[in-house]
């Protein structure tokens, strides 16, 4: 009798730790952030960059449309691309603004020379935050979502 209850003891522990084997030694997949969009992510302090992409109809100049979240006091974005080219942009405290959203107007990047489809590094910076540079995608506006946000005058 004792020789089956160890039996049935072995068996069932064998069945629970085969069947639950994998998740004791592999990382849980829902921990890792990735991008599920087209556009690349990057945090800077208090800065978080969300889906950073750039349209462009011919790589001469392109829209760059993103997500910021604030989560500390109000900063001045600088955002710099190309030969030192930059623009500086504010960022209120405690919120998100979206750059090229519905009602939001895109961040205009002049003379990216970047032709769709390439990576043009971005640099992101506030305050005295060491920056984040990303290789931002460029994209075309066939797609039907960004065709609307290709710059009048790579669209001519």
């Amino acid at each position: 009798m004792k020789a089956r209850l160890i039996a049935s003891v072995v068996l069932a522990a064998s069945v629970v730790l085969g069947t639950s084997a994998c998740n004791l030694i592999s990382p849980q997949s829902t921990t890792e952030h990735y991008d599920a969009s087209d556009g690349v992510s990057g945090r800077i302090g208090d800065l978080k960059l969300r889906n950073a992409v750039i349209i462009s109809g011919d790589g001469t100049d392109g829209n760059l449309l993103l997500s910021i979240t604030n989560s500390g006091v109000s900063q001045n974005l600088t955002v710099q691309f190309g030969d030192g080219e930059s623009l500086v942009t504010g960022i209120p405290r405690q919120s998100t603004v979206s750059f090229g959203a519905e009602d939001e107007d895109p961040i205009l990047l002049e003379g990216i020379d970047t032709k769709p489809g390439a990576l043009l590094p971005v640099y992101f910076q506030y305050g005295d935050e060491t920056g984040v540079e990303l290789l931002v995608p460029v994209l075309d506006g066939s797609l039907e979502e960004y065709s609307e946000f290709v710059p009048e005058s790579s669209a001519e």
